[in-house]
């Protein structure tokens, strides 16, 4: 072991790393997107193929990243710079494409496109399977910058419903409201600054000083305030109509679409394909057990995801509101609900306080993802990486937070991207949010999975993954499921379905096919009635 991974940090504790990774994974997406894409889908049938998505993607792809980060110690562009080899055909077969593809669009005046598949696939093809950990630390930074604004807004909505400012009689009031509040470029980039500013302060503290012990804070303060929001709702006349809808499976209103939507809900909220597990997961200690890591962050993660629901649809319930409002459903609907119930204004107030809680202990784990990097592969100091590259993210997301709604504060930077590229759908804000969530983080995923299967291995995979879990990879799958995993005449030599083998074949075939499918679906390549 090198004396830089002898210096390394490690989490202090099992419970630690567990806090810390279902904290990077607990993000907005829990209690903002799943309840209202659940509302949009009908409800509890919804939430059970969002269980099997978990289970066929999730898994699978979690595990490979703690194994390649503990592996190496490394953020993710270390950890694939040490575990590629030294050629790959695959690789280069990537590459050659994506520069033939480039080179396809020139003709066609897609110059900016074509230019930039022609650098990409050089890239590729030079070096290798690096560019998957340099588009997961990518995603990241991308990520962070917008993923701010929003938290930020949950900021400037404490401070709203702390003063009385959210009295809503309808949710026409609350949208109006919520839209002059994000388009307001003072509320909007003050949020960010100490959004960014929470994050900063604790990554620059460290792995445990830092990160470890604010999840250990912050993750029960947050199971904590879903209690009590949980009890509030279900506590309201008539919210018993929203447990049913939340909880009752109606498969009538499941389509292929809602299907594809859990699956890349899944990948999204697990925080995979942005090289945040891949770090964690270098902190890790050997003897620390990764497959029941994977399975206690993923259980927490989802825990959170379902106790979000239920908080959330008795209340709208209750109070006679639609449960399908869409994004529109946490800064429109909720703020009226809360208006309508005694003492409004405090659970208002400890609802934002929810979100706020949930969105740091994800930011901090993409602004540890940058930090990792500039430590492992350019030595800088941690608090040099931190304050840099916070500073610089927060100007980026300056551009997100001024055009939400619009270019018109930044129309110079739109006339440039349409000169290069063509056209642009969207703000700002939805250009880096589509390029990161529907693109970086999907390719993220499908490469990661293609790489361990094919390219590491499954059985270098597995040999990592032994050290602290060695029935994970020794147990026959049918004698674990009867109870008889210590009885060694039901545990032969030679077996043929483990539970190691079981996951061989989901990251070998079956999650990277569910992966692209998800990616078509996302970026409007694979139309389904």
């Amino acid at each position: 072991m090198s004396d830089s991974q002898q210096a390394r940090e490690h989490w202090s504790s099992n419970l630690g790393f567990i806090l810390a990774a279902a904290g990077s994974a607990v993000g907005l997406g829990n209690i903002w997107k799943f309840p209202y894409i659940t509302g949009q889908n009908g409800g509890g049938a919804f939430v059970l193929v969002y269980l099997a998505c978990i289970a066929v993607i999730g898994l699978p792809v979690m595990l490979c990243e703690l194994a390649m980060g503990r592996r190496t110690q490394k953020n993710p562009v270390g950890a694939f710079k040490k575990l590629t080899p030294a050629s790959s055909t695959l690789a280069h077969l990537i590459g050659g494409l994506v520069v033939l593809t480039g080179f396809c669009l020139l003709p066609f005046q897609q110059y900016g496109w074509g230019v930039m598949m022609v650098l990409l696939g050089g890239a590729i093809f030079r070096y290798s399977w690096v560019v998957v950990g340099a588009m997961g630390v990518l995603a990241g930074f991308t990520i962070l910058s917008f993923y701010s604004v929003v938290a930020g807004w949950t900021i400037g909505y404490i401070w709203k419903a702390v003063t009385g400012q959210l009295n809503f009689s309808t949710v026409e009031v609350a949208a109006s409201h919520f839209g002059h509040f994000i388009t307001n470029p003072g509320w909007a980039i003050g949020c960010h600054a100490i959004f960014m500013l929470l994050c900063m302060v604790i990554v620059y503290k460290g792995v445990q000083s830092g990160i470890e012990y604010w999840s250990k804070i912050l993750m029960p303060v947050l199971f904590l305030l879903l209690v009590a929001l949980i009890i509030r709702g279900v506590t309201l006349p008539g919210a018993m109509a929203g447990v049913e809808f939340y909880l009752k499976p109606d498969f009538s209103k499941i389509n292929t679409n809602s299907v594809l939507q859990a699956l890349g809900h899944a990948f999204f909220t697990l925080s995979l394909g942005m090289g945040a597990i891949t770090t964690y997961g270098s902190y890790v200690d050997r003897k620390q057990n990764l497959f029941l890591a994977s399975l206690s962050i993923a259980g927490l993660d989802t825990l959170i995801a379902l106790m979000a629901g239920l908080a959330i649809f008795p209340a709208v319930f209750a109070q006679g509101f639609q449960p399908n409002a869409g994004p529109g459903l946490v800064f429109q609907v909720l703020p009226t609900v809360f208006n309508q119930i005694p003492l409004g204004s405090l659970w208002a107030a400890i609802f934002f306080f929810l979100l706020l809680v949930a969105a740091l202990t994800s930011g901090i784990s993409l602004l540890e993802v940058i930090t990792a990097y500039f430590i492992d592969e350019k030595q800088w100091s941690r608090a040099r990486a931190t304050i840099v590259f916070g500073i610089v993210i927060f100007l980026l997301g300056c551009l997100s937070a001024v055009s939400v709604a619009g270019w018109e504060n930044i129309e110079w930077l739109h006339r440039l991207l349409v000169a290069v590229f063509g056209s642009v759908k969207g703000s700002f804000f939805d250009v880096m949010d589509n390029l990161s969530s529907n693109w970086m983080l999907p390719l993220g995923g499908l490469f990661i999975s293609l790489f361990v299967g094919w390219i590491w291995g499954t059985k270098n995979a597995m040999a990592e993954i032994r050290h602290g879990s060695a029935n994970f990879a020794d147990v026959h799958l049918f004698s674990l499921l009867a109870g008889l995993k210590d009885d060694q005449a039901y545990n032969a030599e030679f077996h043929v379905l483990t539970l190691a083998s079981l996951w061989g074949v989901f990251i070998r075939f079956i999650s990277p096919f569910a992966v692209l499918i998800a990616f078509f679906y996302t970026v409007g390549w694979l139309k389904l009635s």
